[in-house]
């Protein structure tokens, strides 16, 4: 498995020739890395409703014609604006010609942002656990630290993980730590940082936190990628 991070919380994973991109917030990132024009995909998976994880998820799956993987209640609102979708249940799993998904919990909000400053209801938010071949990503989303990643680490062999470190509206430094050590997974990277002024934060502490509790952290900066084969990334 190949793992790019275009920024934020956004990542494009491929495997045997099939490609995902998971939360793809890319023309209104100024960190992005990538435009949407560029991404040549077989799905897209998205775990909240909110505009920095649905992105342009809508044009790049009618630009590729494939679906949009994520919870009913927000699939079926990207359904109306044009895409095709794949509406899935927390908890639920579907094995698709490119790989298995599987939702997760995910403590966070999920409302769709309206330009009237609105909401539509956008059903939960979700964590993502996707494999492809014989490896398994975890993107847990935006989330708070849960009691139940501990179960998630023991009911999944997870190759990498991907968690949010930005705190304010999600799991900060300290608590991403928490969740890598419940987790087990072989590779942990940080995602959901940077992009704005409240969730900056400092990846070289977080690198420093991670190696105390003898845990494997890469920071990936966007526009870098890391091979779960070779286990280094490249710029």
């Amino acid at each position: 498995m190949n793992i790019s991070y275009l920024g934020h919380s956004c990542f494009l994973v491929e495997s045997a020739g099939k490609r995902v991109i998971i939360d793809p917030f890319l023309s209104a990132n100024p960190n992005a890395s990538a435009k949407k024009e560029d991404i040549h995909v077989d799905a897209v998976l998205v775990t909240h409703g909110h505009a920095d994880h649905t992105g342009d998820s809508i044009d790049i799956a009618i630009a590729n014609q494939c679906p949009i993987v994520t919870s009913y209640e927000l699939a079926l609102q990207l359904a109306v604006q044009g895409a095709s979708i794949h509406p899935m249940g927390i908890g639920g799993a579907f094995n698709f010609e490119w790989g298995r998904v599987k939702l997760t919990p995910a403590w966070h909000g999920s409302g769709i942002e309206l330009e009237d400053n609105g909401f539509h209801y956008g059903g939960v938010a979700s964590g993502i656990l996707l494999t492809m071949g014989d490896t398994t990503l975890y993107h847990a989303g935006d989330t708070a630290l849960f009691g139940d990643m501990k179960m998630i680490g023991e009911l999944n062999r997870i190759d990498v993980a991907l968690l949010p470190i930005g705190d304010n509206f999600t799991m900060g430094i300290d608590d991403s730590v928490i969740a890598a050590r419940w987790l087990n997974a072989d590779l942990t990277i940080p995602m959901h940082y940077n992009t704005f002024p409240l969730i900056t934060q400092d990846t070289n502490k977080w690198e420093e936190q991670m190696a105390k509790k003898q845990l494997k952290g890469v920071v990936l900066n966007a526009g870098e990628s890391y091979s779960t084969t070779s286990s280094v990334y490249r710029k």
